[in-house]
């Protein structure tokens, strides 16, 4: 039996909680939600409050509990294991950011508030600022709240910059092949010039790696990483854009959640050198995203994504990966080097500040 909809108000410090809702699509969610907002003054000048109807809904506790119960969702285009381009997951509560809430709210804000605002007010202004709910209550928002700033959208790799992938196939060709590598001999990051073999079998062998415990467990963290992402969350949506394939989406979600948890917005796949399924251009993928920024190891995708005007974060952990080391990379006015974590935050800072 459906809920009776319920009117309630909110003040700004509970409206991000509160729109923790169970859905990709924002105006989906917008339609869900009915506002009234009354101004004193006639105009914006005077105190503001915003009365929110969820539509089928008793109260926010229920809403909260729903969600808590129910908070993993994903792009029904995704293309599953090797089908079709890779597409984006938003998986399970902790692989999904707490900005997507500010997402939300600056979303209905600009939208579907803007366009009622614009139609609420008869010019009288004779409320008082007050938004009134079904029991006769008002809540208020003060003169000082704003809404939040827009972030910069910035797309990140996966491996070779949130993770250290060569050194752990390294050890699986080692064990398997008997054919001893070092990472400082991948002067191009495409393993059929190292390992001395065709294509098919350097896929073959990748993909062999991914049913072992060489690469479900031993992929470690870049260190520094996770403390930066951190603190650029603060000012940054980051969303993972990697090559990797469909094939391994789950296991990546998984070591996203465990080693960089709530910090990313979506997750897309690239699915390159994959046996299977169509692939996706990394530039294709960061322009949906709206992405001002990749931080990338790879000096091909570094210029693919420059050509169409995203600026470049080239990751080269300390001056230790080889196939960076191109000079018309280094040439590109988008591309900037940097040799550990610390830098891609200092120039990211440097960013949101100009």
């Amino acid at each position: 039996m459906a809920a009776a909809p319920s009117t309630f108000s909110v003040g700004r410090k509970d409206l991000f909680p509160f729109l923790s809702i169970q859905n990709s699509s924002f105006s989906s969610a917008s339609s869900a939600i009915d506002l009234n907002l009354h101004s004193s003054g006639g105009g914006f000048g005077g105190a503001r409050s915003i009365c929110l109807r969820l539509k089928g809904c008793g109260s926010s506790e229920n809403i909260n509990k729903k969600n808590d119960k129910n908070a993993g969702f994903s792009n029904a285009g995704d293309g599953g294991g090797g089908g079709g381009g890779g597409g984006f997951w938003l998986h399970k509560a902790r692989a999904i950011a707490p900005s997507l809430q500010q997402h939300l709210f600056r979303e209905l804000v600009s939208k579907d508030i803007k366009f009622r605002l614009e139609n609420a007010f008869d010019g009288h202004g004779d409320d008082g600022g007050r938004c009134r709910n079904d029991r006769g209550g008002s809540v208020e928002f003060p003169e000082d709240q704003h809404l939040p700033p827009e972030k910069i959208a910035v797309a990140v790799d996966v491996d070779e910059v949130l993770g250290n992938f060569v050194s752990a196939l390294n050890r699986f060709v080692a064990d398997r092949y008997s054919s001893n590598h070092s990472v400082s001999e991948y002067h191009v990051y495409e393993f059929c010039k190292i390992w001395n073999c065709s294509r098919d079998e350097a896929d073959t062998r990748v993909h062999e790696f991914f049913k072992t415990s060489y690469f479900r467990t031993g992929i470690h963290p870049i260190p520094g990483a996770r403390q930066a992402l951190q603190n650029l969350s603060r000012f940054c949506d980051l969303s993972i854009v990697t090559s990797r394939q469909n094939a391994i989406k789950e296991h990546t979600i998984e070591w996203i959640e465990n080693h960089y948890p709530g910090l990313f917005q979506e997750i897309h796949f690239g699915n390159h050198f994959a046996l299977d399924g169509k692939s996706r251009p990394k530039s294709e993928i960061c322009r949906t995203l709206g992405a001002k920024v990749l931080i990338d190891d790879n000096p091909r995708y570094a210029i693919e994504c420059a050509e169409v005007g995203i600026k470049v974060l080239l990751f080269d952990y300390e001056n230790s990966y080889p196939w960076c080391k191109t000079e018309s990379v280094n040439q590109h006015p988008l591309v900037t080097k940097v040799y550990n974590w610390q830098e891609v935050e200092h120039h990211l800072v440097s960013l949101e500040k100009s």
